[in-house]
């Protein structure tokens, strides 16, 4: 397992949103109300990008088919067309200053 930083503690917000590319993985590190979250920056229905979703009451809804998860574990919450799976979500790891994700080598 490999420790993967993204952000400084000192740089965290509510309202934080940024988007990392890590080997095959597209994740978006956000914060909201207090709570940092990571899970995957596309919408798994059509792949839209999720940097341009809102985000309320710890729901995430992409903004071109209105499906809504949540984001503390990715369920589906609600579908506009076909269902899909639920959007990934990762685990965070605190390293001193730094906060970030550990993958397999």
């Amino acid at each position: 397992m490999r420790f993967y930083p993204l952000e400084k503690l000192i740089n965290l917000h509510d309202d934080y949103a940024r988007m990392f590319k890590i080997d095959h993985l597209q994740l978006l590190l956000t914060q909201r109300q207090g709570h940092l979250y990571l899970i995957e920056s596309v919408c798994p229905h059509r792949e839209h990008p999720l940097d341009v979703a809102s985000i309320e009451n710890g729901v995430i809804q992409c903004a071109l088919h209105h499906y809504r998860f949540a984001m503390s574990d990715g369920r589906l919450l609600y579908a506009s067309e076909e269902p899909c799976r639920g959007l990934r979500v990762f685990d965070l790891v605190y390293d001193g200053n730094e906060v970030g994700l550990m993958l397999e080598d």
